[in-house]
């Protein structure tokens, strides 16, 4: 997913009032007109003055109020709250709105980028403009074609904020097609075509590859479907780069349970099930697009969870890719299977850390919402770090412990661990399973099983798969560049 937006800096309000239909300028609290727009703002006379009064304006973050300017160009007018003190998400969630109502219009212009913070600017404004319509017989998807920036700024910061949108784009079409088309094959096929035109490094195990080298995790899931599974495997590796990370993500690309199988109403949206795949894939599209200075390795286990005639069934054990065994008592608890082959896998590779990604519980959700993420690890300093990787991105995530108390939990007399633990605190149970298979590397694991899908339309974010996760690893990644890994600050 490219975009076709043409951004351009302008020096004053005025000039790109003269040239666009909708025009955005961003007020802080007091109705302090950011990029010196008083002079314009007083242009418009009592009209504006009193839509502002009506709509309980005032400059609040969030805050939002559009005026028909009765001319040409420009002929609405978006007064845009921030806030006292805005940071990245304010302003993102700002463009978002303003992406959003003028989601008609070719050309846009505003003041929320006047002081240099142009990336979350144009990342929000084009996260708005998303629309997943490939199955609408009257598609409507938004005309804005140009998008003027009041201010001074550096075009490689709009340029950074593109590749960031386009690569959650990316991951949000993924998440969106339903499941009959995208089999495992069918985006290991598109990762493909995608890697070349890059320069990622891919390597795709399939199942005689699989069964080689011992993914019985992975290969146990998919025994119930008719549709193949796959590994696929992303290298980007620039030359000189000190730290190397593995990102790893959860690619069910469809849950039915397979014979502890869901209720109907569970499976509506189990074709997003596979979310953590997609930003990691996502993350991965960036990463290599910025050219950040860090060997990154990128592992999507992709199949099916289906109730077929050769599923795994409750008592089965499988034998992992380190040896480890696992009685499976829920077949419904598969993603912690495949990930577990995929972080052994990692592992191998000696990183010197790993972030994994998955829609993996229930719990989770239940624990902290549909709007933010679980993280757990073996690392604080790691952990540390993708919080406020997080809260940079606009991805709110909240640190969970993994109480050693608790892998008691997991025992059996079966295997080396089954893969459902009590009835309570079902997130941490499921991390510290994952915890078994990630040796001593520094290691954090998100369940993203609440933000994964928005449910609702505000600011820059729509109703369905919300590519969640990758700008936290592409913001992680950066900041690795920056530091290396032994650092917070």
């Amino acid at each position: 997913m490219e975009s076709q937006l043409d951004i351009e800096f302008v020096e004053s309000q005025e000039d790109a009032a003269s040239r666009v239909g909708v025009l955005g300028l961003a007020a802080r609290p007091g109705l302090v007109w950011q990029g010196d727009a008083e002079g314009y703002v007083a242009s418009l006379g009592a009209g504006f003055e009193r839509a502002l009064e009506r709509a309980g304006f005032k400059g609040e973050a969030g805050q939002s109020c559009s005026y028909d300017t009765g001319s040409e160009s420009p002929h609405t007018v978006v007064a845009l709250g921030t806030g006292e003190d805005p940071g990245a998400d304010d302003l993102r969630r700002a463009a978002g709105v303003l992406g959003r109502k003028a989601s008609k219009d070719a050309s846009v212009a505003t003041t929320l980028a006047f002081e240099g913070q142009a990336a979350p600017v144009v990342e929000g404004f084009l996260l708005s403009q998303y629309s997943y319509d490939r199955f609408k017989s009257k598609p409507e998807p938004a005309v804005t074609d140009s998008l003027l920036l009041v201010g001074a700024g550096e075009m490689s910061d709009c340029e950074a904020g593109m590749v960031v949108a386009e690569a959650v784009g990316w991951a949000r079409d993924l998440v969106n097609t339903p499941a009959q088309d995208k089999a495992p094959q069918e985006i290991q096929r598109q990762v493909a075509e995608m890697a070349e035109g890059l320069g990622l490094r891919l390597k795709t195990h399939d199942v005689p590859d699989l069964e080689e080298k011992g993914f019985g995790g992975l290969l146990g899931v998919a025994a119930g479907s008719d549709r193949a599974p796959c590994l696929v495997e992303l290298w980007h590796e620039p030359e000189g780069s000190e730290t190397f990370v593995a990102l790893v993500g959860k690619g069910i690309t469809f849950d039915s349970g397979g014979l502890s199988i869901k209720p109907a109403s569970a499976m509506e949206t189990m074709k997003t099930d596979m979310s953590g795949a997609a930003a990691v894939i996502g993350a991965m599209v960036a990463i290599a697009r910025l050219r950040l200075p860090v060997k990154v390795l990128g592992l999507a286990p992709l199949s099916d969870n289906m109730p077929g005639s050769r599923a795994i069934k409750p008592g089965d054990v499988l034998t992992t890719r380190n040896g480890k065994t696992i009685e499976v008592l829920n077949t419904d608890a598969e993603g912690r299977l495949v990930l577990a082959d995929a972080l052994a896998y990692a592992v191998e590779h000696e990183p010197d850390l790993m972030v994994d990604l998955a829609t993996l519980t229930g719990a989770c959700k239940v624990a902290l919402g549909d709007d933010i993420a679980g993280v757990m690890g073996n690392d604080d300093s790691l952990i540390d770090r993708i919080e406020r990787a997080g809260e940079q991105a606009g991805e709110l995530v909240w640190h969970l412990p993994l109480p050693k108390e608790y892998r008691r939990q997991l025992d059996t007399p079966m295997a080396d661990m089954k893969n459902i633990g009590g009835r309570w605190a079902g997130a941490l149970t499921a991390g510290l399973l994952l915890q078994e298979f990630v040796d001593d590397v520094p290691w954090a694991h998100l369940d993203i099983a609440g933000p994964s899908r928005w449910t609702r339309n505000e600011h820059y974010q729509t109703k369905g798969g919300s590519g969640f996760g990758v700008r936290t690893l592409v913001e992680l990644v950066a900041n690795l560049a920056e530091q290396g890994f032994g650092t917070t600050e």
